[in-house]
C-alpha cells in the first residue's frame, strides 16, 4: 500500500517503512507527525484518488533527524571582465520514516 501526499509545496510517494527527506518541519527529533493532505492512496487496481484530497486520508510518520543538505555552489562568471562571484547555500530538511497509512482504500 502506498500514498501520495503533499507537504512543503512538493508531493511525495510513500509506503509504510519508507524514509523520506522532506522540506523542514518545526518539530523535534523523535516526535510523531501526521500529514492530512493525501492526494492518492491504494495499491494495484484498488486505488482511491482524491478530488483534490482523499477524505480521511492520513500518513503517519516519525521524525528521525533535522539537518542541512549538502552545499550547492552558485557561480557567476563573465570572461575577460575580472568578474567572478561565488555563493553557497545549504537547504534545511527533515528526515522522516513513514509508520502508517490510513484512509481511502486502506
Amino acid at each position: 500500500m502506498y500514498a501520495v501526499f503533499r507537504t512543503g509545496g512538493k508531493q511525495y510517494r510513500a509506503s509504510a517503512g519508507d524514509t523520506l527527506k522532506i522540506e523542514k518541519l518545526d518539530v523535534a527529533e523523535g516526535d510523531q507527525v501526521q500529514f492530512d493532505e493525501v492526494l492518492m492512496v491504494g495499491e494495484g487496481a484498488d486505488v482511491t484518488i482524491g478530488s483534490p484530497l482523499v477524505d480521511g486520508g492520513k500518513v503517519d510518520a516519525k521524525v528521525l533527524r533535522q539537518d542541512k543538505d549538502r552545499k550547492v555552489e552558485i557561480i557567476k562568471f563573465h570572461r575577460r571582465q575580472n568578474y567572478k562571484r561565488t555563493k553557497g547555500h545549504r537547504q534545511h530538511f527533515t528526515l522522516i520514516q513513514v509508520t502508517g497509512i490510513s484512509g481511502g482504500a486502506a
